[in-house]
């Protein structure tokens, strides 16, 4: 492994963890010292997004878990709460075990976890997600979400 502060390609793991998303490796590196950390996870199979558009793209979990950082931000909502979210999310779509995936079955996933998390979240994911024109659009979807 190369030290991203010298380049040095000799590295020792002083700290190994294990979990269900990865393998956390704390580092340190043999000539200047510092320390870092890497995580390794399985490579899956590519996994391809139909976009409402008809458009493919390749799953993206970075953007994913972007998307969902926007709704969170500024809510009682942890990064510990958000990462474990996307973790499921892409479990969720991972376990159907088909190679292409629509773009509104995970916006689904996505809402329907949020809700649980941060009404407000969700609120402010599903405006995005389905393209809230007007304040009646808002007004709707919170009178929906209190019946629930």
């Amino acid at each position: 492994m190369q030290c991203p502060y010298c380049e040095e390609d000799n590295t020792r793991v002083v700290e190994t963890r294990e979990s269900v998303r990865a393998t956390r490796r704390r580092r340190e590196c043999i000539l200047c010292k510092q320390r870092f950390t890497t995580y390794e996870r399985v490579e899956t199979q590519q996994l391809r997004v139909i976009k409402k558009d008809g458009g493919r793209e390749l799953f993206n979990r970075e953007k994913l878990l972007q998307g969902i950082i926007v709704s969170c931000e500024k809510r009682p909502v942890t990064q510990e709460q958000i990462e474990q979210l996307v973790h499921e999310i892409e479990q969720d779509i991972r376990k159907k075990g088909d190679a292409e995936v629509q773009s509104t079955y995970i916006g689904e996933i996505v809402m329907k976890r949020l809700q649980d998390i941060d009404q407000v979240a969700y609120i402010r994911f599903a405006s995005v997600y389905k393209q809230f024109t007007d304040v009646k659009s808002f007004q709707e979807e919170i009178a929906t979400l209190r019946k629930k």
